[in-house]
């Protein structure tokens, strides 16, 4: 038996943990992940403290998306054009000096909202283009059979961070400053530059170039040509427009009215972070025969519950219980999909796709997140969540009404099913 051939039987049982250039990559993204947890705790209450307005935190959290949704497309070109570490390394850089600027204006005493928008604008930008270079880095560093242990390993580590990172950001609130918790994140971001520039991953040879807009094309068209995937984004833009983005509006201001203040939404985002950690766990102990029916099934357990019983008023001890379920229903779904993405669609045209599935899902996030307050004031709260959970049921059973997503089976496979 061959050197080679032994170095392949030995990288197969070491699984993806087995590569250096994936624990650089996981390394480099649990760090930053600490700071992404802090961040929706902290900003909500910075921007609350500044004005004490729904409409001013909805307001910062479009203006953090928007530029997200506007880039995408590019971002994705970009990231099968450029060695994506590189565009990747990049983009740490650009968040970084955005969240210190945010940070720097907080801690001073000198931040206006204005201020917060144009920043968590550019934080948003850079984003877009981290996003889809990062999907696709992830399968250059291991095997195609270790991806599903690779994303749950990555989202275990990150949602680790989510156990610590919010309540960190509340004990920061409390004490010396929303800014501070801005500050980390611009630390984390750097440590992830930091452990980027030290991976080294097999190179994927680009297509020859044939201009922006046939590139965009070229990736529309794969994107469309499977069903399964364009429904599946479908239904995550209406979740993330009318589930998602009344919670992260809304919830806060019920935390700091109702509940407690920042410690209670600070409660129920570590508890989300403890459902995430068992998320992760069941992706690395299950990988379904039919994973998009799994996911869409799994997923009536996480938010639904959640804002009905945030809508309903319920004591903190029960939010925090349905938070762990949301949290790990939240994590099991994403690992899959990413799984599911990364080994239907070559590696050559991975961050466009990607970059379209991403824009599907964020398309009209900036809406839901700037109308969220003002419906939310127009309807009143409760009003407003249960109408938000109702509509998160309805588009999990449409999607699960289409073939291709019920019954796409596990494993690789050729391209255009439909």
């Amino acid at each position: 038996m061959s050197r080679r051939r032994d170095g392949s039987l030995r990288r197969v049982r070491a699984g993806a943990w087995g590569q250096r250039s994936f624990r650089l990559f996981l390394f480099g993204q649990g760090i930053s992940a600490v700071g992404d947890r802090i961040v929706p705790v902290a900003l909500a209450f910075a921007v609350l403290g500044l004005t004490g307005s729904v409409k001013d935190l909805g307001l910062v959290l479009a203006a953090q998306s928007l530029p997200l949704v506007l880039f995408l497309l590019m971002g994705g070109v970009w990231a099968d054009r450029l060695p994506r570490r590189a565009v990747m390394l990049t983009s740490d850089v650009v968040r970084a000096g955005a969240q210190g600027a945010s940070a720097l204006l907080l801690v001073s005493g000198n931040a206006h909202v204005w201020q917060l928008v144009v920043l968590q604008a550019v934080y948003g930008a850079a984003e877009a283009f981290f996003k889809p270079a990062a999907q696709a880095l992830l399968p250059e560093t291991v095997a195609a059979a270790d991806l599903q242990q690779a994303n749950a390993l990555i989202a275990i580590s990150g949602n680790l961070a989510n156990v610590g990172g919010p309540a960190l950001a509340g004990a920061l609130v409390a004490t010396v400053g929303a800014g501070w918790g801005l500050a980390i994140d611009a630390g984390s971001f750097l440590a992830s530059a930091a452990y980027l520039s030290l991976m080294r991953v097999r190179a994927v040879i680009p297509a020859a170039r044939t201009g922006t807009l046939s590139e965009l094309r070229a990736g529309w068209q794969a994107f469309r040509s499977r069903t399964w995937l364009w429904t599946s984004a479908l239904e995550f833009m209406s979740a993330n427009a009318l589930s998602f983005s009344p919670y992260m509006v809304l919830g806060p201001e019920i935390a700091r009215t109702s509940l407690g203040g920042p410690g209670a939404w600070a409660a129920i985002s570590t508890a989300t972070g403890i459902g995430a950690v068992l998320g992760g766990t069941l992706g690395l102990r299950w990988d379904p025969r039919y994973p998009l029916r799994a996911m869409f099934l799994i997923s009536l357990i996480g938010t639904s519950p959640l804002l009905i019983l945030l809508a309903a008023a319920a004591p903190l001890p029960t939010l925090v219980a349905a938070a762990v379920v949301s949290g790990m229903s939240i994590t099991f779904f994403n690992l899959v999909w990413f799984a599911v993405v990364q080994r239907r669609i070559p590696g050559e045209e991975l961050s466009r796709v990607s970059s379209w599935d991403a824009l599907g899902s964020y398309a009209i996030t900036p809406i839901g997140l700037a109308a969220a307050g003002p419906i939310g004031i127009a309807l009143g709260f409760s009003t407003t969540l249960y109408a938000s959970a109702a509509l998160g049921v309805l588009g999990t059973a449409a999607v699960l009404a289409v073939p291709s997503v019920r019954n796409l089976s596990h494993g690789p496979s050729g391209d255009g099913e439909s």
